[in-house]
């Protein structure tokens, strides 16, 4: 079994589309066609064309090799049209029906079915009962939802438990101005789940992070082993903290389990935890765009001290440190600010200044410092010092993030400056200081789980 017949394919076939606009059959034709390669539609009740493509009978009576097929027609009829599938030698399918694991015993032993097909023939089965995937830098738009074709290419890979929540996953992240390398809802997890996802896009050049949303698996271990194992770095969002146990097994058939446990796990294996789904995506944002961090100090410049408190209490809060800078690095600061507020850890510059990227600078330069948050309101006469920024997590090698805010129209320019540059931009004092929190969570159980890892061995 392999995913690149899915995620990378030479040529897609919808196996029940239709003609009739809402209908599965249609919106996943409409957004299918989209793609840069050949896409066929295929219903033996349907003739003519769809989207400028002849429909087909069968899968089995295309004249070109079919890597994908998704399937649009009801559950019962799913295992005899991957049965097809396999004969035609496609070798990945995407189910979006509902009726199987998680509607009882019948729908446990139709998922079975399904499962047993796939094995027959060697297919990834994506699915059932999910709305399927999007690879925007292709235009590869295996989805049925709506605005998936508008979904920005960028670099951190979605893979969430439920295709809702993937969807939305991805639609803040290009309200955020960030995009996706790629967007997965699993569904049921019939024979491709976490860990077959997770280890293809870290393999993925276009991937610098990847966020898994969970609600429960049955191989605990696995996931864990993968996200461990995975040289591109995983954030986790566990969801069930309270009882919705039977909720979400009626969702994608998953068990829950103990969420303490699932959070604990993470933990040892090195993996950072989040609650919240902006959380998720602020916590990607700054270890894909960054290099990884060595440590859980943070060194804070803010321009104006409020923001800066609340930083600093949101960075402490929840396990970070701020370290006293060295007798080097105060000097430097002082000469910089002589007379102006605080120039401890967090520094303080009262307000945009000509000398503030070169604080900034000092700052990232510290040998107590492992991670540098930069906070400043925009004032245009000021800008940002994108300059000084420019380069300087590479050549400091340390993760450098930046929170702003002000009229959008009027720092646009600077914003997008700074974003060409690769610098992790944040839109809250709360948001920046939880994705620094984040760094230096990440950094110490990296940390501990090296250490565990070596201990074992």
């Amino acid at each position: 079994m392999t995913l690149t017949q899915m995620f990378d394919p030479t040529a897609v076939a919808i196996v029940g589309a239709s003609t009739t606009e809402g209908k599965i059959g249609y919106e996943a034709m409409a957004n299918a066609a989209e793609f840069d390669s050949p896409v066929y539609p295929v219903n033996p009740s349907s003739k003519g064309t769809l989207f400028g493509e002849a429909f087909v009978p069968s899968v089995t009576d295309i004249d070109d090799d079919v890597d994908l097929a998704l399937c649009c027609v009801p559950g019962p009829v799913t295992p005899e049209v991957i049965e097809e599938c396999g004969e035609a030698g496609v070798g990945a399918v995407v189910v979006y029906a509902g009726g199987f694991a998680e509607a009882g015993e019948d729908g446990e032993r139709l998922q079975q079915s399904v499962v047993e097909v796939a094995e027959e023939y060697d297919i990834s089965v994506l699915g059932p009962n999910t709305s399927g995937f999007v690879v925007p830098r292709t235009n590869l738009l295996c989805s049925f939802a709506s605005g998936a074709e508008k979904l920005p290419a960028g670099n951190t890979a979605v893979v969430a438990q439920s295709g809702g929540v993937a969807h939305a996953l991805a639609f803040q992240s290009r309200r955020q101005g960030r995009g996706v390398s790629v967007m997965v809802g699993l569904g049921n997890r019939a024979n491709v789940g976490f860990t077959d996802v997770i280890e293809y896009f870290d393999g993925d050049e276009d991937t610098g992070a990847i966020v898994i949303h969970v609600e429960g698996t049955d191989d605990g271990r696995a996931l864990l082993e993968a996200c461990r194992e995975s040289e591109t770095p995983v954030i986790a969002y566990k969801v069930g903290q309270s009882d919705v146990g039977e909720f979400a097994e009626s969702h994608t058939g998953a068990l829950t389990g103990d969420h303490e446990l699932y959070l604990a796990g993470f933990a040892q294996y090195g993996i950072p935890t989040v609650d919240a789904t902006d959380d998720l995506l602020d916590a990607a944002a700054a270890l894909a765009d960054s290099p990884e961090p060595d440590g859980p100090n943070v060194g804070v410049v803010t321009a104006q001290a409020g923001p800066g408190i609340i930083i600093t209490d949101r960075i402490q809060r929840a396990g970070g440190r701020l370290p006293e800078l060295t007798a080097e690095t105060r000097d430097r600061v002082d000469e910089l600010l002589s007379g102006v507020t605080y120039t401890g850890n967090p520094v303080d510059t009262g307000r945009p200044m000509p000398a503030f990227g070169d604080v900034v600078t000092a700052v990232a330069e510290d040998d107590n410092v492992d991670i540098v948050l930069v906070y400043e309101l925009f004032e245009q006469a000021m800008g940002f010092p994108a300059d000084a920024l420019d380069g300087l997590a590479e050549r400091v090698d340390k993760p450098i993030l930046f929170a702003t805010d002000g009229i959008e129209e009027d720092m646009a320019d600077d914003k997008a400056t700074l974003t060409d540059a690769g610098v992790p931009m944040f839109e809250t004092p709360e948001r920046a200081g939880d994705a620094a929190a984040v760094l230096a969570r990440y950094a110490k159980i990296q940390g501990r789980a090296g250490a565990a890892l070596e201990a074992s061995r």
